[in-house]
């Protein structure tokens, strides 16, 4: 029995060797190109592949496409749109200071809130000036560092929808509850009661000066809950921060140091509660937090 099952093995064995359906064909070999010496050697491979062809002679070069398409698109009609959001928002910041500028209730009949910050630190006439030549500096040293950017649209358009986003979000608070001023030394400019006219000179007036005090623009009250000094003072810091080389770790201590001195100089100054600081300080940095997470994202790469 055992020499009839061998026999069928070895007839089986051959019937799979005839059958050309179960042949192996090795395949082709690599084109091969005779150099100036005569020897043969695989066309447009590196030393590593061709010593692999000769190790593993079923070796098969496969070409792979290169992609043509840019892996970040500029798309510089979006970073257009987020301009036009962020200047939207900013103008209607203006309009809603000088809505709300009517409602704050004179300082002798409603003084000052109650704040522990003012308690124990006296006020800083130049402190507020101080805070705005930081801001000013803060600025400028971004939008140099940004012309020099690789990817200048799609960072253009984070910070432009960022800020916008802060301004609406600063529109709302400031419109919804109109607290008192912060200290008696506040000038308020009169109330116009209902004339558009002169409404629409203080709007232009606070678009020209950038709604600064060192350029005389400040002159409306009432835009205490949140900070927008804080705002732009925090942010700049951040942008200038995230899109810079990470050993430049001097340059982030100066920045710093300027935004934290801007921040401390304007409570100092007594130009806003110490809450409208915090809750600038919280937004602005979660704000810029959750947007840089998810535009890390695979998929919100180009946001």
């Amino acid at each position: 029995m055992d020499i009839i099952e061998t026999a069928k093995l070895e007839e089986h064995m051959e019937n799979q060797t005839n059958d050309p359906a179960n042949t192996y064909t090795r395949p082709p070999e690599p084109v091969e190109e005779e150099n100036k010496n005569g020897n043969s050697k695989p066309k447009s491979l590196s030393n590593g592949l061709r010593k692999s062809t000769k190790k593993y002679p079923d070796y098969i070069q496969i070409a792979m496409p290169t992609e043509a398409r840019n892996k970040f698109p500029l798309e510089w009609w979006k970073t257009g749109i987020a301009f036009v959001y962020a200047l939207f928002n900013l103008v209607l910041t203006t309009v809603m200071i000088t809505v709300v500028h009517e409602r704050v209730p004179p300082k002798e009949l409603s003084p000052p809130l109650p704040d522990k910050f003012f308690d124990y630190i006296d006020r800083v006439k130049w402190a507020f000036s101080v805070s705005e030549i930081n801001g000013i500096i803060l600025v400028g040293l971004w939008i140099t560092q940004w012309l020099f950017l690789r990817y200048k649209s799609i960072v253009g358009r984070r910070f432009f929808f960022i800020i916008g986003t802060l301004y609406l979000y600063r529109c709302i608070t400031m419109y919804v509850t109109t607290l008192p001023v912060p200290g008696m030394h506040f000038q308020c400019a009169p109330k116009l009661n209902g004339d558009s006219q002169a409404k629409v000179q203080r709007i232009l007036r606070l678009i020209s000066g950038g709604g600064l005090s060192i350029t005389g623009s400040h002159i409306l009250c009432g835009d205490f809950l949140f900070s927008g000094h804080t705002v732009v003072l925090t942010l700049t810091y951040l942008f200038i921060k995230e899109y810079s080389p990470r050993h430049f770790w001097w340059y982030h201590l100066i920045c710093w140091l300027l935004s934290a001195a801007g921040i401390i100089c304007i409570l100092v100054a007594h130009e806003h509660y110490t809450v409208d600081v915090i809750v600038a300080y919280y937004i602005t940095t979660r704000l810029f937090w959750w947007y840089h997470s998810m535009a890390n994202e695979k998929w919100y790469y180009a946001l």
